[in-house]
């Protein structure tokens, strides 16, 4: 693997991983109503749970797209229907508010965070796709396993990484009202390169 083909790689899992979704989502209620300790444990569970999933695409669904290549090439399409999915509704999404923080709530202890994201990510269909139909593409079947442990280790940071960033952001009350007054032009920029990737990945 050149290390082209591991940068394009790593940012095309970090777009993914940053972009809006049930993690992300959760990340930044966690963030308002439970402070960045309990966001954080959530991260590293959602880590976990990300590796999971790779980890079942690249040493599971690499040999059935060897046995079947036109498997692959569903894949491809699929994976890239799906990010256009995602940035449809992120576009259609971007003017809803924020969640509301909510005093009374009582922070969960960091066992219970970790668990619960292992959890989100694991119901989550959007990795499963991710990893199933447009990960798998970008990583060529030469790869040594150094360069897919690498790249493994490089899913659990990106994941646990984007998912503290948000809820850290969402804990500063000063950061939220910024990030609500231009929540709209973001979330449709953010979109838009979003779906120019998934129409590159299903046309290629």
């Amino acid at each position: 693997m050149t290390v082209t083909t591991f940068l394009a790689a790593w940012f095309l899992h970090l777009l993914a991983a940053a972009s809006p979704g049930p993690t992300i989502l959760m990340s930044a209620r966690i963030g308002v109503m439970e402070g960045l300790r309990t966001g954080f444990f959530y991260a590293l569970g959602c880590g976990v749970g990300a590796l999971i999933w790779a980890m079942a695409a690249l040493f599971g669904l690499a040999v059935l797209f060897q046995i079947a290549p036109g498997v692959l090439w569903g894949f491809k399409l699929a994976g890239g229907l799906f990010l256009l999915w995602i940035a449809l509704q992120m576009w259609r999404h971007a003017p809803d508010p924020l969640p509301k923080a909510d005093v009374s709530a009582t922070p969960r202890s960091g066992g219970k965070a970790f668990r619960f994201g292992i959890a989100t990510q694991l119901a989550n269909p959007k990795p499963a796709i991710f990893f199933g139909a447009v990960f798998v593409g970008t990583i060529p079947p030469t790869a040594s396993p150094f360069a897919v442990a690498l790249l493994l280790l490089a899913i659990f940071l990106n994941e646990t990484f984007c998912i503290t960033v948000v809820a850290r952001v969402f804990s500063f009350e000063r950061s939220r009202r910024a990030y609500g007054r231009v929540k709209q032009t973001v979330d449709r920029v953010f979109g838009g390169l979003l779906g120019l990737l998934g129409i590159k990945i299903a046309l290629t």
